[in-house]
């Protein structure tokens, strides 16, 4: 059995523990709340890009462009949003297991696929397993502005505008609720499927649909990453936020469990002690 200073002392680290976990746990929460708020911001400007977008796409006939166009699939593209930083529960695997289970079921080989990794998390989970790696950007602020990934986005459209992928998938945790966050696979390009909730509004383009397509489309599509970037941070603090609450909920549990038998230990020591004093006290008569 171990000795009252053992379990004094682990008592003692078990509350620095839990001390530590409870900020974390503060601290994401603040953080979440930010990030759910931009997140939510963002959707307006998502829904108007769009229905101009498919506005010009499904309502203009001579309009066309490449990435409206599907072609032989010779080499798809993945782009993975991750984490930088641990401490986030089953934020970082419950995609990571996703895509890799989807990449080792379509391909074959590392020459039938591409990945951009966006989180120190998923860089490294698929280099350390051989995985093709074309593209990576880490260190992602916690409330990041589009400026602050234009280079990494613009990156991703042109790899598909000069054929390096004929299609490229988006996956993220999509943010439900504190309590909920959803592995979500969406197809980003070529973009066959855009469509809008509610009626085509009627435009009239100046100088051409063509012309602005070529501007619009590459936008819409940055967008997207965008969009899942933030979504896919309000889930990270959300999912963060959980496990440091259920850190400090083992912590004060385990810290009870112990209080307990300290004490069991504390009193068994104070009985002993009383009963060899009875004990010599008695053999002195």
């Amino acid at each position: 059995m171990a000795s009252l200073r053992d379990i004094k002392s682990r008592i003692t680290s078990t509350k620095k523990t839990s001390q530590i976990t409870k900020a974390m746990q503060m601290v994401s929460a603040a953080k979440m709340s930010r990030a759910e708020m931009n997140a939510k911001s963002f959707v307006p400007y998502m829904e108007k890009i769009q229905e101009v977008t498919a506005s010009i796409a499904l309502g203009s006939k001579d309009a066309g462009h490449p990435m409206l166009t599907s072609r032989p699939v010779k080499k798809t593209g993945y782009l993975v949003i991750t984490s930088d930083r641990g401490l986030a529960g089953a934020f970082n695997s419950n995609v990571l297991r996703h895509v890799y289970q989807t990449i080792k079921s379509r391909h074959k080989s590392n020459d039938e696929y591409a990945i951009i990794a966006i989180g120190r998390n998923g860089r490294d989970f698929f280099r350390k397993r051989g995985m093709n790696v074309i593209l990576d950007i880490v260190a992602v602020p916690d409330q990041p502005e589009f400026a602050e990934i234009k280079d990494i986005t613009s990156k991703t459209v042109g790899m598909f505008t000069d054929e390096t992928f004929d299609e490229l998938y988006m996956y993220y945790n999509h943010y439900v609720s504190a309590i909920q966050q959803d592995v979500t696979e969406k197809k980003l390009l070529p973009l066959t499927d855009i469509s809008t909730s509610g009626k085509l509004t009627s435009y009239e383009f100046e100088p051409s649909a063509e012309e602005i397509l070529e501007v619009l489309l590459p936008q819409y599509a940055e967008s997207l990453i965008y969009g899942a970037l933030l979504d896919s941070k309000a889930s990270e603090h959300a999912s963060r936020m959980t496990a440091m609450k259920n850190a400090t909920d083992n912590a004060n549990e385990l810290i009870n469990s112990l209080s307990l038998v300290y004490n069991r230990a504390r009193q068994a020591a104070i009985t002993q002690e009383i009963t060899e004093i009875v004990g010599g006290a008695a053999a002195l008569e």
